[in-house]
């Protein structure tokens, strides 16, 4: 019998919704730990090595943390595309009045932490770092509230996980309008030729998955070219796939299905590998308070809580939105304090923001201080609040 339930342990916790952000977090810890260790060169040196092709007309030759950064991560935006459009059509997105309370708070929850980081860094050599801590990472936020079981309304749940989803088209928007390289227009033809070719695809009624996902390799090409971030060929592929409002499963949902596993038990976990071998040294912790640290961490852990929490309380207050059923305005705090959560979006925006490695690596460590402190406070905020009588709205 012992035997048997061993067995069934593994297979059991990958079912669990909190598993991938468990993954996620004991990857980040591997990552510090070999980054920290006689480990470390032979590490960075496996990250650089090249791996592809070259011809006179086809380039595809890049390191190996580019191919996770700019190729794997698609994938990730692929997903992330994916339950964007699911949310629009049938989800918690599907209607005006449901999508307004996420929607505003995404955007309040976006726009103080970038003012925080601006203001704190405008005129500096760090100033385009602003899009750091404007994002959440889906993965991490939702294990810690799963974690906490019954102990919140499921309402809040659903609203978290809408409100990261905005989010995340956010942070999509600004990587592809301020953290492209200059434009090549010829390429950004060839893709947008291709797109249109999967528009028409969806027009006409294709459901075979294959006849997307080829064209959509070769809009990555295209777009990686471009100039534009190639993980946005992610997302335009994903908008492209035809979904239905009913419970019948379409190629939308059906692909989404077939790309979670992968995406949170390998991709995600592979960058966070990739990009969180921080090589701690002495000034690290200074570097937490200099503008760059202070924009992120006070963005992260204070303005995303203060600008969810704004937002929503004006949306009640003006009769907008209502809160989520069974909540009250502590737990929106928590809910702030959870969208805190930076880490990969966050990274990912501080790899496109920062050339020199010494800087990425103070925003790095800002990054995971502001996710560490912001998942704690969240946790021990919305376990406090779920021993209280409901004293809300």
């Amino acid at each position: 019998m012992k035997q048997s339930i061993n067995l069934r342990a593994f297979p059991n916790f990958l079912k669990h919704e909190s598993a991938g952000g468990i993954i996620l977090f004991f990857c980040v810890i591997i990552s510090l730990i070999i980054a920290n260790s006689p480990l470390g060169a032979g590490f960075n040196n496996l990250l650089e090595h090249q791996i592809g092709f070259n011809t006179d007309s086809i380039h595809l030759k890049y390191s190996v943390a580019l191919w996770i950064n700019d190729g794997l991560m698609a994938i990730f935006f692929l997903l992330v595309g994916l339950e964007i459009k699911r949310e629009l059509v049938e989800g918690e997105l599907a209607s005006p009045k449901k999508a307004a309370l996420p929607i505003i708070c995404a955007i309040g929850g976006a726009l103080i932490p970038a003012g925080i980081y601006m203001l704190l860094n405008n005129g500096t050599a760090t100033a385009s770092g602003w899009g750091i801590p404007m994002a959440t990472d889906i993965a991490f936020a939702l294990a810690v509230i799963t974690m906490l079981g019954k102990s919140v309304p499921t309402s809040l749940k659903i609203f978290l996980a809408a409100l990261a989803i905005v989010d995340d088209l956010l942070a999509i928007l600004v990587i592809a309008l301020f953290y492209s390289a200059e434009l090549n227009f010829i390429y950004l033809a060839y893709a947008g030729a291709i797109l249109l070719l999967l528009v028409l695809f969806n027009r006409f009624g294709v459901k075979n998955i294959a006849f997307y996902l080829i064209p959509g390799v070769f809009i990555w090409y295209f777009v990686h070219h471009s100039g534009i971030h190639a993980t946005i060929a992610g997302v335009l592929t994903a908008l492209t796939l035809p979904t239905t409002p009913d419970a019948k499963e379409s190629p939308l949902e059906k692909l989404e299905h077939t790309l979670v596993k992968p995406v949170n038990f390998l991709i995600i976990p592979l960058f966070a590998l990739a990009n969180t071998n921080i090589h701690f040294e002495d000034g690290m912790v200074e570097g937490l308070f200099s503008s760059l640290g202070m924009g992120i961490v006070l963005g992260l852990l204070v303005g995303k809580p203060i600008g969810i929490f704004l937002l929503s309380w004006l949306s009640v207050r003006f009769k907008i939105c209502q809160l989520p059923e069974g909540a009250n305005w502590t737990h929106i705090i928590g809910v702030g304090l959870l969208a805190g959560i930076g880490f990969t979006m966050s990274i990912f925006i501080a790899l496109l923001s920062f050339a020199d490695p010494d800087t990425v690596a103070v925003a790095k460590f800002a990054i995971l201080a502001a996710s560490l402190l912001s998942g704690v406070i969240g946790f021990i905020l919305l376990k406090m609040v779920s021993r209280k009588p409901d004293l809300t709205k």
